[in-house]
């Protein structure tokens, strides 16, 4: 096979692609030859840490927005690669909410083990993909950063798999630009101990405003205020964080907010979320869609419509993570060894538009939950990937879900059962409130509890 394919972003979602396409050649398949792009200098995407903000070292954006004393927000048994389990990686099982650094040694492991470093070429930012019609290739322009030299390939297929939780939505609010304190994004956020002992206001009520306000209250903050637009996040919090409505204006440190509420504020943290931002696509290839669960204009949530060889991984909303980008990788991988036909044009869309009538009719997060179930279902039918109960899968996150709505400081101390293994996941030795050491040698080398039998 002669073609050349292109992989943007050595995350987990291009490291998905690496994963499938390396697993058909140790088959026998013969595949394409693969180029992956890196931009950081280690892969493993958003779960390498950086103290860096804004612009790095060779004056690029700062592509992480992870942060500190991060760990895994929902359980790991959702995640887990159906080819790789976390108790093959550790030696033994491991608690249910592991933090960064050990996630982080997880993904780099089946990768390791798999023998596809060599693809990823690092530090090598991508800084323009064109198409030509005539001869049906993409001309790809990537800058070596040490370097400083740009570079152009041709290639048959390009995978953008660089993710979308890494350019900022940063919304104005009148006087903001005048506020007394500390204002960032989400994005520049690094680490909860800067906010010890003060009065932190979190705009947003998703996943981010949810993590970084309890992290701010397990660090020491002296309040923690949610300030919501659409709707709170409703959780029984403890007695110094609560939810307002949005924001209305700033006054020196005085924050006045929608239903008449005001309180002086240290630090504004902006979560509000992150833009699908992909400047090196032209036009005609790019992807613009806010987040959700089905983006418009890709087919199976991955083939642009108007050049299926240009392919999305990972642009969903997301409850399943890993194992998703693996079920789109291994599909996408079938299609172009010719396993599995793409259709017409005409069938594409409206296979298109029938998921996205199913997602808007989405009501809550269990339906949501079962939408992207029926998802992944749906892309590993057709394909050689290890069997991954996606029921068990289900039936998990919407046990986190009603422990999230139990306790939203304790639900990380929970235990699940391993979807690939069976084996009931131990206990942390230290209640994730108390547990302010998050090192993977600190949760590694330390016995567990066993959980108790459910």
């Amino acid at each position: 096979m002669t073609d050349r394919i292109a992989i943007i972003g050595a995350g987990p979602s291009g490291l998905a692609v690496l994963r499938a396409f390396e697993s058909a050649r140790r088959k026998g398949a013969e595949i394409p030859e693969l180029v992956c792009y890196e931009r950081q200098s280690d892969y493993g995407g958003l779960w390498n840490y950086t103290w860096r903000t804004g612009i790095d070292q060779y004056g690029e954006p700062v592509h992480g927005s992870m942060y500190r004393y991060l760990w895994s927000n929902g359980p790991k048994e959702c995640l887990e690669f159906a080819d790789y389990s976390f108790e093959e990686h550790f030696g033994r099982p491991i608690p249910s909410y592991p933090p960064r650094a050990v996630l982080h040694d997880y993904i780099k492991g089946r990768i390791e083990k798999s023998g596809v470093t060599d693809y990823i070429k690092l530090n090598s930012a991508v800084r323009w993909v064109t198409y030509d019609d005539n001869t049906g290739k993409f001309t790809v322009a990537v800058k070596d950063l040490p370097t400083d030299e740009v570079t152009t390939s041709e290639f048959d297929y390009v995978f953008v798999s660089c993710g979308h939780y890494s350019t900022p939505i940063t919304p104005e609010f009148p006087g903001l630009s005048k506020f007394l304190g500390r204002t960032l994004h989400s994005h520049d956020f690094r680490s909860a101990d800067e906010f010890a002992g003060k009065d932190v206001l979190c705009i947003g009520s998703s996943y981010s405003a949810e993590d970084i306000g309890i992290q701010c209250y397990k660090y020491g903050a002296k309040s923690v205020t949610f300030s919501w637009r659409t709707k709170p996040m409703g959780f029984k919090w403890p007695e110094t964080l609560e939810e307002v409505p949005l924001l209305e204006r700033v006054e020196g440190k005085t924050c006045f907010f929608e239903n008449g509420y005001k309180k002086d504020f240290d630090a504004i943290v902006l979560c509000t979320g992150y833009a699908n931002h992909f400047p090196f696509m032209e036009d005609s290839l790019r992807l613009k869609s806010r987040n959700r669960l089905y983006p418009p204009n890709i087919y199976k949530g991955m083939f642009w419509l108007n050049n299926p060889k240009v392919l999305y991984i990972g642009m969903q909303d997301q409850y399943y993570t890993f194992n998703m980008f693996d079920a789109q990788a291994w599909y996408a991988r079938d299609v172009i060894l010719g396993r599995i036909k793409l259709p017409s044009r005409g069938e594409m869309a409206e296979d298109i538009t029938k998921w996205i009538a199913d997602e808007e009719a989405v009501q809550d997060a269990f339906e949501a939950i079962d939408f992207q179930t029926e998802y992944v279902r749906d892309l590993l039918a057709p394909t050689d990937y290890p069997r991954l109960d996606v029921d068990k899968v289900a039936a998990t996150f919407k046990e986190w879900e009603h422990h999230k709505a139990e306790n939203i400081l304790t639900y990380r101390d929970r235990s699940y059962r391993s979807i690939l293994t069976g084996t009931q996941a131990p206990i942390h030795h230290t209640p994730w409130l108390q547990a302010l050491d998050d090192s993977l040698e600190t949760f590694l080398n330390q016995p567990q509890t066993q959980a108790a039998a459910e």
